[in-house]
């Protein structure tokens, strides 16, 4: 995955900032990997909660402007809006990490998100369970329960920098990510995801970014639609369909290879290109030829197969969660630096005592 250069970070905040996420860095190294996607423990609340404090007035311009002979100039940028994955930042290998979440938050805001809106989501109570009742291997070694979500000083420290908080019972932040962001995109406004997990890819566009912790290079790494079609020389439109026959190892679902070893990604990819989608692939294999002998064979043998793992890797985007305007406006960044510092001390205090 190529990198790309970040924005120039703020003057006034990305000192302070960058500082803080040194100062956590010092604790001690750390490995961002696949993680556990578990609900946050919480008092009893609606099906869906957000909590933030209410921000600023909007300041996004939507004016046209016109150019010197009169005609209509080229119109501003979209303004972007901010969804953070919030768990994956939170652990260290399988194990959850406050120093994690401190410093990619802390370089999320100085070099990534700026004073542009930012909304984090998490996982639901029961987030996983429509999938695994799908198919039982899904996210099958990843650990349930109380102590595998982003804690409650997460939260908080979200809470305290102005950063809206959403959670939906029984989705994974993923599905409300995407129901999210066809609600952003309807207001005419670009999308960037903030998160290492690939499923994301599916949602990319010309108006959809990602952009992913790297921690061989310490930093954030913006990944658009221009790096997918170099990395799968094919249309993110078909990212969701090439999934389900290469699968998913880290989540536990199985690709197709598994059942037919020659059936690979070039095959996919070759197949897909020509027919759009896993869907009309089958549906032509069903009354044609449309490849080799064991790639017709497969398709007609094992569409079933197919058709689960598509509904299982598939981003829902009807999620009973609806986006607040507030949500959309400038945010109140005054707090990032002293929250973060804060937070960062109080836990150097626990280090200690724990320690002892």
């Amino acid at each position: 995955m190529a990198a790309v250069p970040l924005p120039p970070p703020a003057a006034s905040m990305a000192q302070p900032l960058a500082a803080v996420a040194v100062a956590v860095a010092r604790l001690r190294p750390f490995r961002l990997c696949a993680t556990p996607h578990a609900s946050v423990s919480s008092s009893p609340s609606p099906s869906t909660s957000a909590v933030s404090s209410p921000p600023p007035p909007a300041r996004h311009s939507r004016k046209q402007l016109v150019g010197r002979d009169g005609a209509p100039a080229k119109p501003a940028a979209k303004p972007r809006v901010f969804f953070l994955d919030v768990n994956p930042i939170c652990f260290r290998g399988s194990q959850r990490s406050l120093s994690a979440f401190a410093r990619w938050l802390a370089l999320f805001f100085a070099h990534v998100s700026l004073r542009d809106p930012v909304v984090a989501v998490l996982d639901g109570e029961g987030g996983n369970e429509y999938r695994r009742r799908l198919l039982p291997s899904y996210k099958a070694h990843r650990p349930r329960g109380p102590g595998t979500g982003a804690d409650s000083r997460v939260v908080d420290v979200l809470r305290e920098c102005n950063v809206p908080v959403v959670r939906v019972d029984g989705y994974e932040a993923d599905d409300v990510v995407a129901t999210l962001t066809e609600q952003v995109l309807q207001k005419d406004y670009r999308v960037v995801i903030g998160s290492p997990d690939k499923d994301f890819k599916q949602l990319i566009s010309e108006d959809v970014q990602l952009v992913m912790p790297i921690p061989e290079i310490g930093r954030w790494s913006f990944y658009t639609l221009r790096h997918y079609i170099a990395q799968y020389k094919c249309d993110p439109t078909a990212d969701l369909s090439l999934r389900c026959f290469i699968g998913d190892e880290a989540d536990g679902v199985p690709g197709i290879q598994n059942l037919v070893p020659g059936f690979g990604r070039k095959t996919a990819v070759k197949l897909l290109k020509k027919h759009g989608s896993l869907e009309n692939l089958l549906r032509t294999a069903a009354v044609r030829t449309v490849g080799k002998d064991y790639a017709q064979d497969a398709l007609v043998k094992h569409a079933d197969y197919l058709r689960k793992n598509y509904e299982v890797l598939s981003l829902k985007r009807d999620v009973n969660v609806q986006l607040d305007d507030r949500w959309l406006s400038t945010r109140d960044s005054r707090n990032d630096s002293s929250v973060l510092s804060d937070f960062i001390l109080k836990f150097n205090e626990g280090q200690k005592i724990n320690s002892r």
